[in-house]
């Protein structure tokens, strides 16, 4: 019987050993997976970013379209990563263009206090699993003026995210510096590459044709996910094993 009891619990300690970690990724559209990715051109960073990593790690993309910090947790999408989270999970923590809408009482939170405070208990909620958790900024819209000048919209958003980061000790990638520089270094025209701009009739998706500055195109989606990993590769949390 005391034989039986050992290898039972030899092998449940395997089992539990075996058992691959996590990457949750939280967060709104320009993470999202989107619908139909063969012919549809817009994507998620979040999408494209297991090529970036090996097989021994899961990767799940929970970000949602319209999401603000206040929206994923009240829809009860929090609670679906939350069950699942374990010890040496990884949680990537992405929001802001959605808590700036002050014309959406179910999305909007003001920045230094109810926005802050979501962040501070998504943190706290995930550490208290054994989970990583990791802040990011938000990307920056392209918003270029006619000098060429690129100029922010997410006004305090990411200082709040840069000052939960430091106060709680949180791993942080700046992703508004990151994409801000990626911006820049593209120009005005050629960063339309990076995100939606089609010509009435260029491609069947948009027939009437398209100008978002906002979300991504594939190249854009893959620029930033590798901007995002070699971020999190140099952070040095136990998340950069798993990168290529």
């Amino acid at each position: 019987m005391n034989k039986k009891l050992s290898v039972l619990f030899l092998f449940l300690s395997l089992m539990i050993f075996a058992q691959k970690p996590t990457l949750f990724l939280i967060g709104d559209s320009t993470m999202a997976n989107k619908d139909n990715p063969d012919k549809n051109p817009e994507h998620g960073w979040g999408q494209v970013l297991s090529q970036f990593f090996t097989t021994g790690i899961e990767i799940q993309n929970h970000a949602m379209n319209g999401r603000s910090s206040k929206s994923f947790r009240t829809e009860g999408r929090w609670d679906k990563v939350e069950k699942q989270l374990k010890k040496g999970d990884f949680v990537v923590i992405q929001f802001g263009h959605n808590d700036q809408k002050v014309k959406d009482s179910t999305k909007f939170t003001n920045p230094y206090t109810q926005y802050r405070a979501n962040l501070e208990r998504y943190v706290n909620e995930t550490r208290a699993k054994g989970a990583n958790p990791i802040l990011m900024t938000s990307i920056v819209r392209r918003n270029f003026t006619e000098n060429g000048v690129l100029v922010d919209t997410h006004k305090e958003y990411p200082l709040v995210v840069r000052l939960v980061a430091d106060d709680m000790k949180v791993p942080f990638v700046d992703m508004q510096l990151l994409t801000e520089q990626m911006e820049i270094s593209a120009g005005p025209e050629k960063s339309k590459l990076l995100h939606l701009h089609f010509k009435e009739g260029e491609i069947e998706y948009y027939p009437k044709g398209k100008d978002d500055d906002t979300h991504l195109s594939k190249l854009g989606a893959e620029t930033v996910a590798k901007l995002a990993t070699k971020s999190l590769k140099n952070l040095k949390t136990g998340l950069e094993k798993y990168i290529k």
